[in-house]
């Protein structure tokens, strides 16, 4: 049974920044494209970042701000997220596929995490 679980999130002021990590249960990362996503209140969820077969991609809203990496030891995966703005605030999202059409689109990923919420305030 394969489990991600997100964890990092919280309040923080805007300019702050947190690092979230998914930590990885029944499947090994670096066999997976992983990706994150997040979802705030009203919207329809949407990418933020991904570590692909070919490096980290990232939405244009972030891209100079977030980082993604992974720990393959551990098995985890990590979004370091910096200057944050009120506009980051959503529940944050784990996903995981092995072979995503698509690495921005959430219906390309087989497994999801819980989330965690991140608040930015201004």
């Amino acid at each position: 049974q394969v489990q991600l679980v997100e964890s990092g999130g919280g309040l923080v002021q805007a300019g702050g920044s947190l690092r979230l990590s998914c930590a990885a249960d029944g499947l090994t990362i670096s066999s997976y494209v992983m990706g994150w996503f997040r979802q705030a209140p009203g919207k329809e969820r949407e990418f933020v970042a991904a570590l692909t077969w070919s490096g980290g991609k990232y939405a244009g809203s972030v891209k100079g701000r977030f980082t993604i990496s992974r720990d393959n030891a551990k098995n985890m995966v990590y979004l370091q997220m910096n200057s944050l703005k009120p506009e980051d605030t959503a529940v944050y999202y784990c996903a995981a596929d092995q072979a995503p059409t698509s690495y921005i689109d959430t219906d390309e990923y087989m497994y999801w995490g819980q989330g965690t919420q991140v608040t930015v305030s201004s």
